[in-house]
């Protein structure tokens, strides 16, 4: 195994499966709590927002800005849902991931395929596409055609990459199954998509299309907005691990290519623990529920660098992969690099 860099410890892969293994062991209790205190929240905003709304527009916002940050959470567990870690319960894990997917416009079992295949690729420049941000080398972006030069500029923007993109792909791209998707996963696609529209018809039917619009249009895209920046950041900051296939390894994928993005109590709450995403890489079977835990637990994974919030906001200016120096650079930076 290659060694790791030296800002990452060196640990084998039977040593860290055997770090971790007590860790990925679910507890139903703990998941019933987060059910009541992610889902069971979100039920009750929606009915402080609808009685809001009737006395004025502007009191029921607030709150739709909270439903959205429950909607993170909900999709934290419709992630651990999908990786089979979040309850004993096969059934109870497909039944909720579901039903979470449907709350967050996402289909269940496509999503997840291509998100596990995400875990297999991750920081592996052979195999980007699936799963993961749009990523070119100094090089790709260098011999691209003016019009995919514009298109990738676009797609990185800030403003456009978590302004913009949120609603039309939660609400757009995810109605879609994509090529190469099995009938299992295009089945779950339009079954997600048929509850979808009965959940919004029978909505609008109760509160009005006006405020079910603003309401769900707004707690929407706070949530997509944030999922979208907590995926960025986890894979595209200063000093990330990526690598060519014959040189890739699993385990500096998940230590250096993975963020520990450590972020205020209230917001780790929010994100469900996400933000130790080396954790969860090493070991996707961990539930988020234990991560933190697991992280304290085994001092290989405190030595990992940690990402602040202030820290992570640099992150936004990254935008090519520099084979020659390893790492992530600007628009800028490549500007003058050599050839």
């Amino acid at each position: 195994m290659p060694p790791l860099s030296p800002h990452a410890p060196s640990i084998t892969p039977a040593e860290w499966t055997r770090a971790l293994a007590p860790f990925q062991r679910p507890s139903n209790a703990r998941a019933l709590l987060q059910v009541l205190t992610s889902h069971g929240a979100y039920l009750l905003t929606w009915v402080l927002m609808i009685y809001a709304w009737s006395i004025a527009w502007w009191l029921a916002l607030p709150l739709a800005v909270l439903a959205g940050a429950l909607l993170i959470r909900i999709f934290i567990i419709f992630h651990d849902c999908g990786h089979g870690s979040f309850s004993t319960s096969r059934r109870a894990n497909a039944v909720l991931g579901f039903i979470s997917g449907v709350l967050t416009f996402t289909p269940y079992r496509h999503w997840n395929n291509e998100h596990e295949r995400h875990h297999r690729s991750s920081g592996d420049l052979d195999r980007r596409g699936v799963g993961d941000i749009w990523t070119l080398t100094v090089a790709e972006y260098r011999a691209s055609s003016p019009l995919r030069r514009l298109l990738y500029r676009l797609s990185r923007h800030p403003l456009i990459l978590f302004g913009l993109a949120p609603l039309p792909i939660f609400v757009g791209y995810q109605r879609f199954t994509t090529r190469g998707a099995t009938q299992r996963e295009r089945r779950t696609v339009w079954a997600t998509n048929v509850t979808i529209l009965a959940l919004c018809a029978g909505m609008i039917w109760l509160v009005g299309w006006l405020p079910f619009l603003v309401l769900q249009g707004t707690a929407t895209m706070i949530s997509g907005a944030t999922g979208l920046w907590l995926f960025y950041v986890q894979h595209q900051y200063e000093g990330v691990y990526w690598s060519r296939n014959a040189e890739w390894n699993y385990t500096r994928a998940a230590l250096e290519g993975c963020s520990f993005y450590k972020l205020p109590r209230v917001l780790q709450w929010f994100t469900g623990n996400i933000g130790f995403h080396h954790v969860h890489h090493l070991n996707p079977r961990i539930p988020n529920y234990r991560l933190e835990a697991c992280h304290n637990a085994n001092a290989f994974l405190r030595e990992v660098p940690t990402l602040s919030l202030r820290a992570s906001l640099r992150s936004a200016s990254l935008a090519l992969w520099d084979e020659a120096s390893e790492r992530l650079v600007s628009f800028r930076e490549a500007r003058v690099l050599p050839a």
